[in-house]
């Protein structure tokens, strides 16, 4: 069993845990109302512009044995520069106050989410990080197309769907985030270290939760509002 095998079958209870909560089912086959699609743009905005820094960390706390691990990390900040900038342009592009967003502090699950990532980077080990792209990498690349198809059918009338606006960081993680699968499942399967693959695995089931924690709350914030989009 390769350790890319083994990753997918100890985080299998946190994996099915995450995909079942009640509000992503409901985005991923109906849909949800646009103030709910906004509040999610406006919590990946704030996890996403941390993304580049918390690569850039790892890094910072690799030794000269990681190096083939350094290399992929600064191919992944080049790859990952600006994707908050796209959040802010779908908000703006669906109505909503990019200024606001960018200018507001996140909520607290997305708070907890990004501290607790930098602080097993730091404390654990910089291979923590890998834990963190498995959960958002392989989400993204499993159900984001289904998702911007169900939310552009709920959200966009029919004549404007064809344009993506609203959708393009959700839709391109879709396709992005299948290159990106590949890329990971060749570094990890090529580490060979023991305790890094364990830092990977116990940090990628704190982060289902975690991020898991985001989608519950903003559900909880919309609680008695119809959810019919």
């Amino acid at each position: 069993m390769s350790f890319f095998e083994r990753l997918i079958g100890e985080t299998r209870t946190e994996r099915e845990a995450f995909i079942a909560i009640p509000v992503i089912q409901r985005a991923l086959r109906h849909g949800v109302p646009i103030e709910m699609y906004l509040a999610f743009l406006g919590q990946a905005y704030h996890h996403v512009r941390h993304t580049c820094r918390l690569l850039a960390s790892a890094a910072a706390r690799c030794t000269d044995a990681d190096a083939r691990y350094i290399t992929a990390l600064l191919e992944y900040i080049g790859e990952e520069r600006g994707h908050e900038e796209w959040i802010l342009d779908d908000i703006d592009a669906l109505g909503g106050d990019a200024d606001a967003v960018r200018n507001s502090q996140p909520e607290l699950p997305c708070r907890l989410l990004v501290a607790y990532v930098y602080y097993a980077i730091e404390h654990v080990s910089p291979y923590a990080m890998l834990g963190m792209v498995h959960v958002l990498e392989g989400m993204s690349a499993a159900m984001a197309t289904a998702a911007t198809a169900s939310l552009q059918a709920a959200l966009v009338p029919a004549d404007r769907q064809g344009s993506g606006r609203g959708f393009s960081y959700l839709s391109s993680h879709g396709s992005l985030d299948q290159e990106h699968v590949g890329f990971f499942r060749d570094l990890v399967d090529g580490l060979g270290d023991a305790a890094a693959e364990q830092a990977i695995i116990d940090t990628a089931c704190i982060v289902y939760r975690l991020y898991g924690d985001i989608f519950r709350g903003i559900d909880a914030g919309f609680a008695g509002v119809s959810h019919a989009a």
